[in-house]
C-alpha cells in the first residue's frame, strides 16, 4: 500500500449521533483491517441503536467492504457501540483474511480450470 493509496472509509449513524470520537475509533479499528489487504476499495460503516428497551444488545455496527468487485458484509450487536465496533472489526478481519487466502490460492495452481489428477 503506497502513499498514493486512498481508500474510502465512510461512517454513518441511524438513531445515534456519530461523534468525532466514535468516528475516529471506527476508522482506527476498521482501518487496521484495510491495511492488511490493498485490494479493498471502500468501506461503509453504519452504526445504529435499536430503540427497544427489551433488546439488550441494542448497539449495531454493520460494515460493507468492497473488494475488487465483491462485497463483504458483516454485522454485530453488543451492549455498547464500542463493543459492537470491536466485534465487527474482528469479524471483518477474519472475512477479509479468508477472502484474501481464497483469491491468492485461485491465482496460483489451485485454479478451478485445473484438472484433478487421480
Amino acid at each position: 500500500m503506497g502513499d498514493n493509496y486512498k481508500m474510502k472509509n465512510h461512517v454513518t449513524g441511524r438513531n445515534v449521533e456519530v461523534t468525532d470520537a466514535i468516528k475516529a475509533y471506527v476508522k482506527e479499528k476498521i482501518g487496521k483491517v484495510a491495511s492488511h489487504y490493498d485490494q479493498i476499495q471502500s468501506i461503509e460503516t453504519l452504526l445504529s441503536v435499536i430503540k427497544n428497551p427489551s433488546v439488550a444488545d441494542s448497539h449495531v455496527a454493520e460494515v460493507n467492504c468492497q473488494i475488487a468487485g465483491d462485497i463483504i458484509r458483516v454485522e454485530e450487536q453488543a451492549e455498547s457501540m464500542y463493543a459492537s465496533i470491536d466485534l465487527v472489526a474482528d469479524k471483518l478481519e477474519r472475512q477479509v483474511r479468508k477472502y484474501k487466502e481464497k483469491h491468492q490460492k485461485a491465482g496460483g495452481n489451485a485454479s478451478i480450470r485445473t484438472p484433478i489428477e487421480e
